[in-house]
């Protein structure tokens, strides 16, 4: 019997929908429940001595066999990052990014992970990974003196301050002190839950409005749906400078930059003016970076430091 990889995925994505699964657990699948086609198989192998070597050929014809696969079956979609994970659905991308965003089901209760959810998972990497520390934005605290939508897309959801001299000789610290250089670099972060080929470009751009003052401006997500939307992300970056992050929810540790930001060499302090005068969150974050470059001093209880 042979074994006919496309059918055969196709047949396992298609009976548990809308669920991702990585290359090997479909492989799994497939050896415990296609077992004399995967004798078959071993058998005509070259390479495959054992079952975890089969295992593991099956895994690389998945991903090899993709291209051919979505042409086949275009509900056949796939994440970004790594691994990646593959799933069927019969949803638009309007109706998966709509979805994806309402925060509770019919019944009232959450029906999955919301964006909020998502900020405590960005701090955690961003402290454990690159020592960052960071703090939620919440553009709710906004005063609206600029009318309705005065500050549309003006706020990012984290922002962050990276101290550059925490392993200065203390002689170069008091030195870079009196030039007058900086100690800091300041970032930026845009939260979203998925991106896909129907929001991509404005999730995007206002990544772009609201990380425009910073050293570093990222895009981040805990799903990158297609080829075609890290396509798109890679050319605007190419124009824009905003990076990109695949946000790991089940382990932070583990999430990718998977384009890095374009770092601007200033700071534009005038559009930071506007965003600390009209929201404390932000008036917040400005002063902790001036007690640290007046005494050097963190102040670690005023971050979002979770790990």
């Amino acid at each position: 019997m042979t074994l006919k990889l496309t059918k055969t995925v196709t047949e396992f994505l298609k009976g548990k929908p809308d669920q991702p699964h990585t290359a090997r657990q479909i492989a799994e699948w497939i050896y415990q429940n296609k077992p004399a086609e995967c004798a078959a198989k071993k058998a005509k192998s070259q390479s495959a001595t054992s079952d975890q070597e089969l295992i593991t050929q099956i895994v690389a014809e998945i991903g090899s066999q993709y291209p051919r696969l979505k042409q086949r079956v275009p509900q056949i979609k796939t994440t970004q990052g790594k691994p990646r994970k593959y799933y069927f659905t019969e949803k638009s991308d309007d109706v998966e990014i709509s979805e994806a965003e309402s925060v509770t089901s019919a019944s009232g209760s959450e029906a999955s992970l919301n964006e909020h959810q998502l900020y405590p998972l960005l701090s955690d990497y961003l402290w454990s990974q690159h020592h960052l520390y960071s703090k939620r934005i919440d553009e709710k605290k906004s005063s609206n003196k600029k009318g309705t939508n005065g500050n549309k897309w003006l706020y990012p959801d984290i922002v962050a301050m990276e101290n550059l001299s925490h392993d200065w000789h203390p002689e170069v610290r008091d030195c870079v002190g009196v030039y007058g250089d900086s100690r800091t670099r300041l970032w930026s972060f845009e939260v979203k839950l998925k991106l896909n080929t129907s929001n991509v470009r404005q999730s995007f751009f206002q990544a772009v409005s609201n990380s425009s003052w910073a050293n570093a401006g990222y895009l981040v997500a805990a799903d990158i749906i297609g080829d075609d939307t890290l396509k798109e992300l890679r050319m605007l970056y190419a124009l824009h400078g905003i990076g990109l992050i695949r946000l790991d929810v089940e382990n932070p540790a583990d999430s990718e930059i998977l384009i890095p930001a374009r770092e601007r060499s200033d700071v534009d302090w005038n559009t930071c003016s506007r965003l600390a005068s009209e929201n404390k969150d932000f008036l917040d974050y400005i002063r902790l970076i001036r007690q640290f470059h007046q005494t050097g001093d963190i102040h670690k209880k005023y971050w979002d430091i979770f790990s």
